[in-house]
């Protein structure tokens, strides 16, 4: 991948700023994308090789904006190899309990945000005859669990687009691949909506005690090397995409029985 232009969604942190170290390392170009342009600053200056670090501030809300960055992307290397859609927002509360304004926020920021802007780069990638997409979904997007109906939802429809998007651009060399991490050591619990659309602010035991960041960006950068259609990266919680494949209502009352919030 050296010499390869990247563009990170949700580089400002956890996964996305992991992947910016890592493959700055190895010798890539990047473009790193969030809202907070001062962190952005921030990881740019911890990135051993800073003058191959572009900063580009977006808002995947925004969805007007999108194809104005795509075009800002585009121009800072004269074109771009690979789009790794991480940005995102994951939810932590009940259903009945949930404001309606929670759900779209979740679709907003994880589905619509993301396709928007994968359609904005989509003829780039077609008329050079060649371009990578990296999706972060989760293994939310495989199965679902108490407290995220709304994030299991969003990247549930993740896997149904870029699976199609696969389909559809194989022919113009266009790879595309899904990462489904489960428990990972990042700010994600922090950051979850609650019931009412304000943040959590708190972390929980699973995802304290999930994967290291940096050993999930190694995995998720073999995948990509391998280009890997879908792959799995976490801990013994990978064994529930099996179960619900093979043994569905064992897979629910294991999940009922281990639920956190």
């Amino acid at each position: 991948m050296k010499g390869k232009v990247v563009w990170i969604t949700g580089a400002s942190s956890g996964i996305g700023e992991a992947l910016t170290y890592q493959l700055n390392e190895i010798g890539c170009k990047l473009i790193i994308s969030a809202r907070r342009e001062k962190v952005l600053a921030e990881v740019k200056k911890n990135s051993n090789l800073p003058d191959h670090v572009a900063i580009l501030p977006l808002d995947l809300t925004q969805t007007d904006q999108l194809p104005a960055k795509t075009k800002k992307a585009i121009e800072f290397y004269g074109h771009v190899d690979m789009l790794i859609n991480n940005g995102g927002l994951s939810q932590r509360s009940l259903i009945l309990d949930t404001k309606f304004e929670v759900f779209q926020k979740m679709i907003e920021v994880n589905y619509l945000g993301t396709i928007c802007l994968s359609k904005s780069i989509l003829p780039h990638f077609i008329a050079r005859k060649t371009g990578h997409f990296t999706t972060i979904t989760s293994l939310m997007g495989k199965f679902g669990s108490p407290y995220r109906s709304g994030y299991c939802g969003a990247k549930h429809a993740l896997h149904g687009f870029f699976d199609v998007l696969r389909m559809e651009h194989e022919k113009d060399n266009i790879n595309v691949t899904l990462i489904c991490p489960g428990f990972i050591n990042t700010d994600v619990a922090k950051n979850a909506l609650t019931a009412d659309g304000t943040r959590q602010k708190k972390q929980d035991e699973a995802t304290a005690n999930g994967m290291h960041v940096a050993k999930c960006a190694k995995k998720i950068i073999k995948a990509i090397q391998k280009r890997k259609f879908e792959v799995n990266i976490g801990g013994k919680e990978i064994m529930a995409v099996y179960l619900k494949r093979f043994f569905p209502r064992l897979l629910h009352r294991v999940v009922l029985k281990s639920a956190v919030k």
